[in-house]
């Protein structure tokens, strides 16, 4: 086993500078992508912009595949990556409650963050939000513990779930993303798009 990035040698100072640039990385490849405009998220929902859609499904395929062909490589070892345990309940919780402000603000927390960066109002006001919602969660937690903790299946991955290999599950996502990107191209002609050179 050959690691592409020797950890064990990098002291957490320079993990937190590695992170560091690549949260800046990340950001800029977000404002050049036009994603600081809300109106590329709202779009999704409105039937008239899926770019977001696409630039992030296909980074999914690229970071899937890259670290399928890296485990063949014997370069990593997939059975250390990290998996997040799944909790059910506070899963479908939040997810409700982003997409909801993901479609009233028309934007997640990266986006905004990456407008915001470039002056925008009001992705300044909803970063304001974030904070207010963190606060107002660690502040209730007590209230909303066990519904935070409950139905815990572990840290459960979608192809041990379905019974099938890594390599199966992320040839099935590569063919779920190939008719999904024919699927959009059919859909986006059907719904007007807004005039953006009217965005303040």
């Amino acid at each position: 086993m050959h690691s592409v990035i020797p950890f064990d040698y990098l002291s957490t100072e320079w993990g937190l500078l590695i992170g560091f640039l690549i949260g800046m990385g990340f950001g800029f490849v977000l404002e050049q992508a036009g994603f600081s405009s809300s109106r590329k998220i709202a779009g999704v929902f409105y039937g008239y912009d899926f770019v977001v859609i696409k630039v992030f499904f296909t980074a999914v395929l690229v970071a899937m595949i890259g670290v399928i062909f890296f485990n063949y490589m014997d370069w990593i070892d997939l059975n250390r990556i990290f998996v997040n345990e799944f909790y059910v309940y506070s899963t479908i919780t939040g997810g409700v409650i982003m997409g909801i402000g993901m479609i009233m603000s028309g934007f997640c927390p990266g986006t905004a963050f990456s407008a915001a960066s470039i002056g925008k109002i009001d992705a300044m006001i909803f970063i304001v939000g974030i904070f207010i919602g963190i606060v107002i969660f660690a502040e209730g937690y007590p209230l909303w513990k066990d519904l935070y903790k409950g139905h815990n299946l572990g840290g459960l991955k979608i192809s041990d779930w379905l019974g099938v290999t890594d390599g199966v599950f992320t040839l099935i996502i590569i063919i779920v993303a190939v008719l999904m990107y024919w699927g959009i191209e059919k859909i986006e002609p059907m719904f007007e798009r807004p005039d953006i050179t009217k965005e303040t």
